[in-house]
């Protein structure tokens, strides 16, 4: 053999070597990730479920989906499910309210996303059965965009 096929063997040789070092990191960091997201869904099955609505639109604005009040380890939260969607408005909120009125007091946040699942978290003091509803609030025109009755 030539001193430039040797050398070209050596090197297709290294190519290979650190492509199968690559992948078998690849299958480490992909394994961590895997017991991560176990463990997140092992501490997710100490989630207890309060009430749960489903939201109808308002103010000429269409908002579907389900919404669960919950309990967990660090206090209640609102999980809006993977169906929820708002048709759009500006400066959307999300509220929690009782009997048909929305207080600026009761103001969770900045509704985070108009699709899909989303979480908030509710407020230390918040104690089930204050509040039977879910709000999504237009704050620039102050209108409800949706609401959710908690049963």
């Amino acid at each position: 053999m030539t001193h430039t096929t040797t050398l070209l063997k050596l090197i297709g040789t290294a190519a290979i070597a650190l492509t199968l070092a690559a992948c078998g990191n690849a299958t480490t960091e992909n394994t961590d990730v895997q017991t991560q997201t176990a463990a997140a869904q092992s501490v997710g099955t100490n989630i207890q479920k309060v009430s749960q609505g489903t939201f109808s639109g308002r103010s000429d604005h269409i908002t579907t989906g389900q919404v669960t009040l919950e309990k967990t380890a660090n206090g209640y939260q609102l999980s809006f499910a993977g169906d929820f969607e708002l048709d759009g408005a500006p400066d959307p909120i999300v509220a929690i309210g009782n009997g048909g009125k929305y207080l600026p007091a009761n103001k969770i946040g900045k509704l985070k996303n108009r699709t899909g699942r989303q979480v908030y978290q509710l407020p230390a003091s918040f104690k089930p059965g204050q509040f039977s509803q879910v709000y999504v609030w237009c704050e620039q025109f102050s209108v409800p965009l949706g609401i959710a009755d908690l049963t």
